[in-house]
């Protein structure tokens, strides 16, 4: 038993690494062809960012291995394979309420990571990337990373959902995490900073957070930060290169698309090497 479950750790710890690599390895590549010198000279902290990440993958993996062994040897978990176990609605309803609740789950750890002591302890690292990169996503101290990989565990042993609609949960949690960090707007303009950006996270948003830290900060919607008075709006790409300080504060559909290569705060901490 004991092998078993340390196998299943290992598979899984390989494929979130080769889930990390694929996907910012392939929108890094999208971002160097669109915004050719963007990640120009951010060598060095491109190979710190993927080298938390790869710490961050075994942290993220473990969790799942051990429940992807509980689940096949002693159906530990909820999640089902026969599409008529529960109602067809519950389906993509499913997808939903897992999106809405690790939405929660982030926000409110996000924003604890933010208070001073644990900023500098844990999430000084993630901020350390300045600016931002595709490879930026997973790039968490392991403290940080733990909060992060016991949300979609803790999620399956409770709420019923169809191992389909996991694969797309966790697939949305993947492109948003890499997008938000790129540094440019991938979605459509009237996506973005119409109606539906005033509720649905894009990487404008969350450029703000990188901007000015005390807010932004949600996964995929914005409802916490509206409703908590942490949102700031969009943040603005400066097709120069050099992110700006302005920004809408409205609420925000203002903002330029195109990339930024330097943010304004930096943390206040020594910060460890992976």
């Amino acid at each position: 038993m004991g092998f078993a479950v340390l196998l299943s750790i290992m598979a899984m710890t390989v494929i979130v690494a080769v889930r990390y690599l694929a996907v910012s390895g392939a929108f890094a590549w999208l971002t160097r062809r669109r915004f050719p010198g963007l990640y120009a000279g951010l060598d060095p902290q491109i190979r710190r960012e993927i080298g938390w990440s790869l710490a961050s993958a075994f942290l993220y993996g473990a969790p799942a291995g051990v429940l992807a062994w509980g689940w096949r040897e002693h159906g530990w978990t909820l999640v089902y394979t026969d599409v008529h176990d529960y109602p067809i609605w519950w389906l993509p309803a499913s997808i939903i309420v897992y999106l809405v609740l690790h939405d929660a789950w982030f926000y409110w750890t996000h924003r604890l990571m933010h208070r001073p002591a644990l900023f500098r302890v844990a999430h000084a690292v993630h901020h350390a990337s300045r600016p931002p990169t595709a490879w930026a996503a997973m790039s968490f101290h392991p403290w940080e990373a733990l909060t992060g990989a016991v949300v979609i565990p803790a999620l399956v042993l409770a709420i019923p959902i169809h191992v389909a609609a996991l694969g797309i949960v966790l697939a949305i949690m993947t492109v948003m995490g890499v997008t938000n960090h790129m540094g440019w707007e991938i979605f459509p303009g009237k996506l973005a900073e119409g109606r539906a950006g005033d509720w649905l996270i894009t990487a404008s948003h969350h450029q703000r957070h990188h901007q000015q830290y005390g807010c932004n900060y949600g996964l995929y919607f914005r409802f916490w930060d509206r409703l908590c008075g942490t949102d700031r709006g969009l943040g603005s790409f400066d097709r120069g290169g050099r992110a700006r300080r302005g920004g809408s504060g409205d609420g925000g559909r203002a903002g330029d698309r195109g990339p930024r290569t330097q943010e304004h705060e930096r943390p206040d901490s020594p910060l460890p090497q992976p």
